[in-house]
């Protein structure tokens, strides 16, 4: 897939086929993304906890919330529309530079992408409490979980839809429940010199 649609097809996905599951060597080639990212001073002082047990990923699930832009109860997957699959970002807090989320954003676009390019589908969530994380997952005191990304082959479709910077950015679900995501404008968002 060209690049441009690949970037056009990575959306939040928040409905999955759970009956689909992500082999482990998708997983694997997912998960070697995580070299290809830059990061600040190449210090690569994230760490990532593969969570792939369906029991686990369960708890992860029941500790998230979804689509901040509307309702828990119309956007939260229901049975059957889960993800099968998540990957925490973990930050050490003792080594945390001031570009921390930009090497965050670097390999999460490298996982979400490579996830896209297998038509996988991926949801990143900052809606996490890291005490509940720690206790599900079990890592060090001195990291911190602020990010999960929920995996999985998606029921939904997600649509880019062109906005004016002064229509309401706001994403939201059609007739069908399908997801239309607001983008401005490149020429309004852009200044060329």
């Amino acid at each position: 897939m060209e690049v441009k649609n690949l970037l056009n097809w990575r959306r939040s996905y928040r409905k999955f086929d759970e009956s689909k599951k992500i082999s482990k060597k998708d997983k694997d080639e997912i998960l070697d993304s995580i070299k290809f990212a830059s990061c600040a001073n190449n210090r690569q002082t994230l760490r990532f906890i593969s969570v792939e047990s369906e029991e686990k990923v369960l708890e992860i699930f029941e500790n998230t919330k979804w689509a901040a832009s509307l309702s828990n109860e119309i956007c939260r997957p229901k049975i059957g529309e889960r993800p099968v699959y998540f990957i925490a970002v973990l930050t050490n807090e003792d080594k945390k530079l001031k570009f921390n989320g930009i090497d965050e954003g670097l390999v999460i676009s490298n996982l979400t992408l490579t996830a896209a390019e297998k038509g996988i589908g991926s949801c990143i969530i900052g809606s996490v409490n890291d005490n509940k994380m720690r206790e599900i997952l079990n890592y060090e005191n001195n990291f911190s979980c602020e990010v999960v990304i929920a995996f999985g082959y998606p029921k939904i479709k997600s649509t880019i839809k062109e906005i004016n910077t002064k229509e309401d950015q706001s994403y939201y679900l059609d007739e069908d429940k399908n997801y239309i995501v607001p983008k401005y404008k490149v020429e309004d968002i852009v200044r060329r010199m």
